[in-house]
């Protein structure tokens, strides 16, 4: 094959792509353009920057009844994109090792796409823990961690749902899925009074970004039908999670403070 031929082929399929992409999810909300989920996220620092100002004189606000209701509503939320991701990607036949995305009409792949959609969603949705925390007067949650995470997933999942609304990717929502189960699970309980050990939390984290670390190294260097560009995206993802993450789980839990 020429390198003419080559640039041709890849020139058609970059063409086919988008227009199925716009044809499936190029008009779903928060998708069909980058600036309302930026302008949404731009709100959430703005609020980081200005609430611990407006609530510096105040008393932290009673929010046990929301906090309860909020985590164990996204308990369900999660549990449903969990089991839609595990059910879609059976009845569909996808391949753990590598999985083109079906950009066609049909009721599996449209499926899969309104599951992707729900789960970014989900992570928009997640971005009022920002007001909770505020409220609370726990500032300290407000950590250059905590944003880097949510803007990760935030904008990661725009362009995937946008792109590749199913294939592969489906595997990084199922796993975050069954995770953000557990982790808001544990919040729950917290609000109501259930005092638990956080580091297993960081733990299952760091699983989940190392998991997804080496699946995307494999299809980097796999013959497989699914875009690089978004395996790469996925890769400087999952790599500088790992590494904030781990950098986290290192000082607040290996190291130890000597006694003055």
């Amino acid at each position: 094959m020429t390198e003419a031929s080559i640039q041709q082929t890849i020139k058609q399929h970059k063409t086919i792509m988008l227009v199925e992409v716009n044809k499936r999810t190029g008009s779903w909300l928060l998708v069909y353009s980058p600036v309302p989920i930026t302008f949404v996220f731009l709100c959430d620092l703005i609020i980081i920057c200005a609430g611990p100002k407006l609530m510096a004189k105040r008393q932290p606000v009673h929010l046990k009844p929301v906090l309860i209701v909020y985590n164990f509503v996204m308990v369900s939320l999660s549990a449903y994109t969990f089991y839609e991701f595990t059910a879609s990607s059976w009845l569909a036949r996808y391949s753990l090792l590598c999985q083109p995305v079906d950009y066609s009409d049909s009721p599996l792949a449209m499926r899969m796409a309104r599951v992707c959609w729900w789960f970014y969603f989900s992570k928009v949705i997640e971005l009022s823990d920002t007001i909770f925390f505020i409220l609370c007067k726990k500032n300290s949650q407000l950590t250059f961690l905590r944003v880097y995470h949510h803007a990760a997933m935030i904008f990661s999942w725009w362009a995937g749902v946008k792109y590749v609304a199913g294939g592969q990717f489906f595997l990084i929502g199922l796993i975050n899925s069954l995770v953000h189960v557990v982790m808001h699970l544990y919040s729950g309980l917290a609000a109501l009074g259930l005092s638990m050990t956080n580091h297993y939390l960081t733990s299952l984290q760091l699983l989940q970004f190392f998991t997804v670390t080496i699946h995307t190294t494999y299809n980097l260097f796999a013959e497989c039908d699914f875009p690089d560009s978004m395996n790469m995206i996925v890769l400087a993802y999952s790599v500088s999670l790992t590494a904030v993450f781990s950098n986290f789980y290192y000082h607040n839990y290996l190291t130890k403070k000597k006694p003055t």
